[in-house]
């Protein structure tokens, strides 16, 4: 499966630590393995699912779409005004 990465999404991830960036790779190891286990949304964001984890106590947020050739990583944040913000973007 091909994984493309928006500049969003970089952008996020560039202001992690060394340690938090390993843990959103294992984020991502998860979603790869299994791309239904993220929330699927309705409504305005009908089409993305978001998967949640946690980076030292904070929920952190993955919306991403996929299809069976692509798995494209839209944006991650955390979960503080999460919604409003995405609706913005998308």
């Amino acid at each position: 499966m091909k994984i493309v990465i928006t500049n969003t999404f970089k952008k996020s991830a560039k202001k992690l630590m060394r340690k938090q960036i390993k843990i959103l790779e294992d984020a991502i190891d998860e979603i790869v393995k299994d791309p239904e286990m993220g929330e699927l949304k309705y409504g305005d964001l009908s089409g993305i699912r978001v998967y949640k984890f946690h980076i030292q106590n904070q929920l952190m947020l993955i919306v991403y779409q996929y299809s069976k050739k692509e798995l494209a990583l839209l944006c991650l944040s955390t979960h503080e005004n999460f919604y409003r913000d995405l609706k913005k973007r998308l």
